[in-house]
C-alpha cells in the first residue's frame, strides 16, 4: 500500500488514498494549524474502531445476524513522554438486533485478537467492552 500526502502550508496535510479518497488533517491553532481537519491521532483511533466495525458486522453476517444499528466509543490512553504513543486503547461497541450476547462476544473477539489489521499494528494495550439492546457485557 502507498499513500501520497502532500503539505498544504502550515500545519496542513492532505492525504490522497490509493482508493481515490481525499483526507485533509490539521493541527489546532495552538502549535500553529488551522484546524482544518481532524488531527492524526485522531484518525488513528477512528481507524482502529472502524476497522474492528467492519470486522464485527462481517462475522456476525457471516453467522446470519442481522445487526439493527451499530455505534462505538474509542478511547486512547497516550504515554506522558514523546513519543506519546498511545499506552492503551479501549473499543466499547453499542449494538441492537436479534443478537445472542455469546455470539457478538466471540465477533468483538476474533476482531480484537486476530482480524482488525490496525489495532494489530498497535503497541497499545487493547481492551473492549460491548452493548446489546442496552445489556452491557464485558469480554
Amino acid at each position: 500500500m502507498k499513500i501520497d500526502i502532500q503539505w498544504q502550508g502550515k500545519m496542513e496535510f492532505k492525504t490522497d488514498t490509493p482508493s481515490g479518497h481525499h483526507i485533509t488533517m490539521d493541527a489546532s491553532a495552538e502549535v500553529g494549524g488551522e484546524n482544518l481537519g481532524p488531527r492524526p491521532t485522531e484518525m488513528l483511533l477512528s481507524a482502529v474502531g472502524t476497522c474492528s466495525g467492519i470486522d464485527i458486522v462481517d462475522i456476525l453476517a457471516k453467522m446470519r445476524l442481522e445487526v439493527q444499528s451499530f455505534s462505538m466509543e474509542v478511547s486512547g490512553e497516550r504515554a506522558d513522554e514523546f513519543p506519546k504513543k498511545f499506552t492503551d486503547v479501549h473499543m466499547h461497541y453499542r449494538l441492537t438486533g436479534d443478537l445472542p450476547a455469546e455470539k457478538v462476544r466471540r465477533a468483538v473477539q476474533l476482531s480484537v485478537e486476530k482480524y482488525c489489521t490496525v489495532s494489530n499494528s498497535l503497541s497499545a494495550r487493547i481492551t473492549a467492552s460491548f452493548e446489546v439492546n442496552g445489556e452491557r457485557f464485558n469480554i
